[in-house]
């Protein structure tokens, strides 16, 4: 029981030095405001932090749904406390909502991240580039996971914008009324393996999920007519054991997701771009009108995607100010090159506007 939950080798190893202290392995299944779950060899057990991890322990090393533990079990009193976190495979971070300055763990230990979005008025495929490129940079295997087709009169379109943004990730178009699709992810979550459901609120992350385990786990709400977008559902992070074996994590909607050092991950999002960029024929070329511009040139031609390009700037944009924080002149650099791209965007825009750009 305890090995379908993703205990391998590779684990054991690491949690031999605990061992000698009388620690157990487990596995945070659920994640509540500090407190805790784990699966033990021992089943379930409530947990918190021991006083002296809770005190020393950087908050991004706090433990999240999904992660190993090495904790003190008491299966008398159905309780443990938690001494050590196991070093993570993979991990999901984002700037916490409202900040600049703090990274959030939302999980942890994750082969595969559903990124869900729906097929309604809310389909937005920047929000979509930002999850792929969070996905990527944490070790995790992308799939985008396009839901409640059965509303959409005309799902064409918005699969190949997904399609267009995902690069190379599999992009699935389901209903979890009609099953359309249900199938196609649940063979994605094999025996032991963990996938995430990230996504926006009222976007069918409950909904796949109780389609997924065949049950009601989580309880779901209706998109709002009004403006199409959704309500949050789940107000925290759990760990499901799926009836196939594979688990899924369940998280609550995230309409704000800040990137936290994502350079890989958004490089990788954006190959595309990055290859254009390669052709120009400077090196140090800003794309803002210089000669042998291979961006300037794709935006010309429509090869490229105007709103593609600014999305790609924007990200890049949140990084720069990541790296910049503590560097006031790489701060004042990266304004004046974006005061002039944004310029030169404009005018070219206008220019296209008036009908000058056909000439």
């Amino acid at each position: 029981m305890f090995e379908t939950y993703g205990w391998s080798e590779t684990l054991q190893n690491a949690f031999l030095p605990h061992a000698a202290s009388g620690l157990v392995p487990g596995r945070v299944i659920v994640q509540q405001r500090g407190l805790y779950r784990l699966i033990t060899p021992f089943g379930e057990l409530n947990a918190g932090l021991a006083g002296r991890f809770a005190f020393t322990a950087r908050e991004t090393e706090h433990p999240v749904a999904g992660d190993w533990v090495a904790a003190a079990a008491r299966p008398g009193e159905g309780a443990a406390t938690i001494h050590h976190l196991l070093p993570r495979a993979t991990c999901f971070r984002r700037k916490a909502a409202g900040t600049g300055e703090t990274a959030q763990v939302i999980a942890a230990n994750v082969d595969l991240a559903l990124l869900v979005a729906s097929l309604n008025a809310d389909f937005n495929p920047r929000r979509l580039e930002r999850y792929v490129a969070v996905t990527r940079e944490s070790g995790a295997t992308p799939v985008i996971v396009l839901t409640k087709a059965d509303a959409c009169d005309d799902p064409a379109g918005p699969i190949a914008a997904a399609e267009a943004v995902a690069l190379g990730a599999e992009v699935v178009a389901m209903s979890s009324l009609t099953g359309q699709g249900l199938d196609t992810v649940r063979q994605l979550i094999l025996p032991g393996r963990t996938a995430v459901l990230l996504g926006s609120s009222g976007v069918g992350k409950s909904t796949l999920l109780n389609a997924l385990a065949g049950k009601v786990l989580m309880a779901t709400q209706a998109i709002r007519e009004d403006d199409a977008r959704g309500r949050h559902t789940t107000t925290h992070r759990e760990l499901v054991l799926l009836p196939g074996g594979g688990l899924v994590l369940d998280t609550p909607g995230m309409r704000e997701l800040g990137l936290w050092d994502t350079g890989a991950g958004l490089s990788a999002t954006f190959a595309d771009i990055e290859e254009l960029a390669s052709r120009c024929r400077f090196r140090d070329c800003s794309h803002g009108g210089e000669p042998g511009c291979a961006i300037d040139a794709a935006l010309q031609d429509g090869s490229l995607a105007e709103d593609r390009w600014l999305s790609y700037g924007k990200l890049q944009r949140e990084l720069a100010y990541l790296d910049r924080r503590e560097d006031p002149a790489m701060q004042s650099e990266e304004r004046r090159n974006w005061v002039r791209r944004n310029k030169d965007y404009r005018s070219r825009k206008r220019e296209k506007d008036r009908g000058w750009g056909d000439e």
